[in-house]
């Protein structure tokens, strides 16, 4: 510690604010579901997830490490590039959050490294093959593959509870929902947290305060992983908002199997060392259990707005590290104007949010996005699971209702459930 210089320190500080903010904008992946479902509430949900993201930043290293030692060459590298690199990250980061846009961190962070050190040393500072193996493949297949697992799993259980009480059923998929959130902020920990490590562990190096190839220090991983738990705790309420009401129709059975099936693949790349998107998977986890109910429909409108954020993500990020690089360049003061204009940015940032803030008071408060042409073109062709709702709406236009003594022995058979309403609950808009 007593080799840190003043920049140096500036630019770990910088990468635990980066981790904060990677905190409170992923916090949506784990708990979005939990939270619109009402299966936790809000607060308690949010505390459960920061500090199993804590937990999780203590059991690997291997991310950390592809990103300290894989994605760009150290030599050469000055400690600057990495303060340009986190401000490009940074900025996006918060301008997502204020739109609400479930965008990835980790792309936003890549992408600022990767345009600050093109600038500062050309293309040939950066591995392209690292980049193409553990980055691009794993955004591509990541979500297909968890989107396919969780179709799949939201099938194989309406199958398994078709015969199941429908009230017994319920409450043990909302313990099953609240388990699998836990195991996706665990999940978490173990991927997003060690970016920070990464990036910590890449300055120490070219600060030569630590050898190339070096395991994060136990002080960087403590600090990196109290960082994101404090910035998931005080909850990213925009995006949560965002999954929580937008993408698609969710019944607990399918809140489960998507959570299940992110959460595994996000321990399984984690344990190979890739490098990908929580958000991405998360979110091809949530599509995928909306495709595999029947009648379920994905909202594409929200899909495509996200899949743009999720394109332009690295570009975007890139082009502000490679701005704050040139800065940079110019010498101290370079540097300092960096500093001053990242913390301006954020400034005008958080002042705009103020506007209309997102609360945990009010982060349900909001109506379900109407559905667009193709959602209602499937809508209008796949019949509705059956149910006696279902069942009471599906009469079509101008033809007699059913008989009301059918109706009411129909409705008697159904368990009531707990509370002073007998009106049966509606499934999760995620």
């Amino acid at each position: 510690m007593e080799h840190i210089t003043l920049l140096l320190g500036i630019v770990i500080v910088t990468a635990l604010v980066f981790d904060f903010t990677n905190g409170f904008h992923d916090t949506a992946n784990a708990m979005a579901t939990t939270i619109s479902t009402g299966a936790l509430r809000p607060k308690t949900a949010v505390a459960m997830s920061a500090a199993l993201n804590l937990l999780g930043a203590f059991l690997s290293v291997e991310v950390a490490k592809t990103i300290s030692g894989g994605i760009i060459n150290e030599q050469g590298i000055r400690v600057e590039v990495i303060f340009a690199a986190l401000v490009g990250a940074i900025l996006w980061n918060l301008l997502t959050w204020l739109l609400g846009l479930p965008s990835s961190s980790s792309h936003a962070l890549f992408g600022g490294l990767i345009g600050a050190a093109v600038t500062s040393a050309g293309w040939s500072a950066v591995n392209g093959s690292t980049i193409v193996t553990k980055v691009l493949i794993p955004a591509v297949a990541a979500p297909l593959v968890a989107g396919l697992a969780s179709m799949l799993a939201t099938r194989l259980s309406y199958v398994i509870g078709s015969r199941a009480d429908e009230k017994a059923t319920a409450k043990g998929y909302r313990a099953g929902s609240i388990a699998s959130a836990g195991l996706v902020s665990l999940a978490h920990g173990t991927n997003d947290a060690q970016k920070t490590m990464g990036i910590i562990t890449l300055a120490l190096v070219t600060g030569g305060v630590i050898a190339p190839g070096s395991n994060p220090p136990t002080w960087v991983i403590v600090s990196a992983g109290l960082a994101i738990a404090l910035g998931t705790y005080l909850g990213g309420w925009r995006i949560i908002r965002t999954l929580g009401k937008g993408l698609t129709d969710l019944a607990p059975q399918q809140g489960f199997a998507a959570q299940t099936s992110a959460a595994t693949a996000i321990l399984a790349s984690s344990h190979l060392g890739f490098s990908l998107s929580t958000t991405q998977v998360c979110s091809g986890a949530v599509m995928g259990a909306g495709l595999g109910r029947k009648g379920g429909v994905v909202r594409w409108s929200t899909a495509t707005r996200m899949l743009t954020a999720w394109v332009l993500t690295l570009p975007a990020a890139g082009l502000v590290g490679a701005g704050a690089e040139l800065l940079t360049k110019q010498g101290t003061w370079g540097t300092v104007a960096t500093g001053v204009l990242l913390v301006a940015g954020a400034g005008v940032i958080w002042t705009l949010s103020r506007r209309k803030p997102v609360t945990v008071d009010n982060v349900n408060d909001i109506e379900t996005e109407p559905a667009g042409v193709v959602t209602a073109a499937i809508a209008a062709v796949i019949p509705p699971p059956a149910g006696p709702v279902a069942a009471a709406d599906s009469a079509a236009p101008g033809t007699a209702p059913a008989d009301t003594d059918a109706t009411t022995d129909l409705q008697a058979t159904i368990p009531a459930p707990d509370g002073p309403s007998a009106e049966p609950a509606p499934a999760a808009t995620v």
